[in-house]
């Protein structure tokens, strides 16, 4: 079963972009309620079977971290519907692989030798080199527009520092894995009722298009808990490493299936930069 637990994180969060973009009419507002409805769902399901050991200080940690996440998925729909799936995702996991290892070596003392310091920069550069190839303009497409191109890149750049402060912020605490997810999602529905709220669009709860997207948030759920499995039966540094295909599979989704269209050059440049993040996210996952 480990290398089930392995290979499904990838599969469960490259898949679940096109479940999302597949709900025609549905807005951000309907994507991010139906995909923090389904993540609660499946999470307070699996703590009454598991029923894990539980204290008021995670808690909060973990529904500080679910509402950090929030902000990151927003910005990430947002951009699905700015520039399309193929091209937010290189984007949003590149930069998330960037962050939570800097915040990691600040913060955690991670890389502590020398040869890991120098691994993990080099695979940091690799990073930063591939982000910027798979944002590369386009010219001749949807993508190649310069104000889209360039408004969406700032909000995936500050959101996802909602990504990396979710990824980071349980490092802090040692607890089960899944009573951290269960007070992430408590965290996510806070976030996106003040998110809603805020914006005016409480009504998003009703609306059929939001429960249409629920599947996308069980989907994200499995891989989330799959993805502890992995790590508790595999080690960090591989479940981390294989989680990180996803992008893959988002990417190419988002092309064969969402039928997201690029010129020959958009394709040369996408394909050196998601190759150049999966190098990246090995280097930085190493030591």
């Amino acid at each position: 079963m480990k290398y089930v637990f392995l290979f499904l994180p990838a599969l469960a969060w490259g898949i679940m972009p096109v479940f999302v973009a597949g709900v025609k009419k549905s807005t951000t507002y309907n994507q991010i309620t139906g995909t923090v409805i389904g993540a609660f769902l499946l999470g307070a399901v699996a703590t009454l079977i598991t029923r894990p050991a539980m204290n008021w200080t995670t808690f909060l940690i973990a529904m500080i971290a679910g509402a950090a996440w929030t902000i990151g998925q927003v910005g990430q729909y947002i951009s699905y519907a700015n520039i399309g799936v193929s091209e937010t995702m290189p984007l949003s996991t590149g930069l998330q692989l960037i962050g939570v290892p800097i915040v990691g070596v600040l913060l955690f003392g991670e890389w502590s030798s020398a040869q890991a310091k120098i691994f993990g920069f080099i695979g940091i550069l690799a990073l930063i080199i591939g982000v910027y190839l798979t944002s590369k303009d386009d010219e001749g497409t949807e993508e190649g527009n310069k104000k889209n191109q360039t408004t969406t890149l700032i909000i995936l750049v500050v959101t996802t520092l909602g990504y990396i402060a979710s990824s980071s912020i349980p490092k802090a605490v040692k607890a089960d894995g899944v009573a951290i997810f269960f007070g992430e999602t408590i965290g996510m529905l806070i976030a996106v009722l003040i998110y809603l709220a805020a914006s005016k669009q409480l009504g998003a709860i009703k609306q059929k298009e939001s429960y249409l997207v629920i599947p996308a948030g069980l989907i994200f759920a499995i891989g989330n808990l799959s993805y502890i499995m992995s790590v508790k039966d595999n080690g960090v540094n591989l479940g981390f490493v294989m989680s990180q295909l996803a992008v893959i599979i988002s990417t190419l989704s988002g092309i064969i299936f969402l039928h997201e269209r690029k010129s020959k050059k958009g394709y040369i440049f996408t394909a050196c930069g998601l190759a150049l993040i999966v190098a990246g996210a090995i280097l930085t996952s190493l030591f």
